[in-house]
């Protein structure tokens, strides 16, 4: 018997196919400009990040895959570059194509969920790559060939390459096929340069919940990868999806320096779309008078330079 895995509190996401239903009504009579997609960044500096190996960078690729460059190390979040989820083909391209990234140290997936973990995609990094995985996700990765994985619990920590890994909770679930519901944890990760202090808190995929407090009370954060998306219609989505005012929220509670948006414009896997995610974001920042500069939103392939000189010489 394979464990199964909740969140905090007991609380379950236990919509039923009647509330499926009811959703897939609602759509149809709530149509979506989708003409209006998130923008490429118009300067991709791939060449810079395959020698940076000194600098601590971040790119978004798209929805939840990021390039972070850290004490030396490349890493990769939920490695995505599937053309379709499903039978939706793809909104936006990846930000950097796959083939040219730099060579991979690191991955850490959040969930089993395929819009975060995609095999093809794996497939065709390039490097001697070890993978944190939640519990009960290692021996999928075994049987696809990967030997370097480490799977963790909640609040497991481990030590590579100069970084502190610490698996941290969210608030979601997971499935692959019709018999493995919630046989997978989920959670995120904060990654910590050991050298500078430089703290990381990618969150994985998550609705609102009393975590946020906690990881900021465990952590001095720098940077927090926060999603934003997919949280329409809310009374569906709300346990497992976090919407932008809830977002701003969570993001104070973990007292990070700076906020960095994710999940949102790459699949349509709600009824909300990426620009309307983004202008929510934005009104609610400015709503609780934060200060501008620490809301840092990323084009597709665009690069924040956190440390060294932002433009390429």
């Amino acid at each position: 018997m394979k464990n199964k895995y909740t969140n905090l509190d007991g609380i379950q996401n236990t919509h039923t196919f009647k509330d499926l239903l009811r959703w897939r009504r609602e759509r149809r009579g709530n149509k979506k400009d989708l003409a209006q997609q998130i923008p490429q960044s118009p300067k991709k500096e791939i060449s810079r990040l395959k020698e940076n190996r000194q600098h601590h960078s971040i790119t978004w690729i798209g929805h939840s895959t990021f390039l972070i460059q850290m004490g030396g190390c490349n890493i990769l979040t939920d490695p995505v570059w599937a053309k379709k989820m499903g039978l939706q083909k793809r909104l936006t391209d990846p930000g950097i194509p796959i083939r040219h990234l730099p060579e991979i140290d690191l991955v850490f997936i959040s969930h089993g969920h395929y819009d975060h973990l995609d095999f093809p995609s794996i497939k065709n990094l390039t490097g001697d790559i070890s993978f944190y995985v939640p519990a009960g996700l290692k021996s999928m990765f075994q049987k696809k060939g990967y030997e370097k994985v480490f799977e963790a619990n909640w609040w497991d920590n481990f030590s590579e390459k100069g970084l502190s890994l610490t698996f941290v909770p969210a608030q979601h679930w997971t499935r692959r096929t019709a018999f493995d519901m919630n046989t997978s944890h989920w959670g995120g990760w904060v990654i910590q340069d050991m050298k500078t202090g430089e703290t990381l808190y990618f969150a994985g995929d998550t609705g609102y919940f009393r975590g946020f407090k906690e990881i900021g009370n465990q952590f001095e954060l720098d940077t927090v990868l926060m999603p934003i998306g997919a949280y329409e219609p809310e009374w569906f989505m709300k346990i497992s999806h976090i919407n932008p005012e809830d977002a701003v929220k969570a993001f104070q509670e973990t007292k990070g320096a700076y906020c960095i948006p994710m999940h949102y414009g790459a699949y349509r896997l709600a009824d909300d779309t990426g620009p309307e995610a983004l202008e929510r974001l934005g009104k609610e920042w400015a709503r609780k008078g934060m200060e501008q500069q620490g809301l840092k939103i990323l084009s597709l392939g665009e690069t924040w330079w956190k440390s060294g000189k932002e433009q390429p010489q």
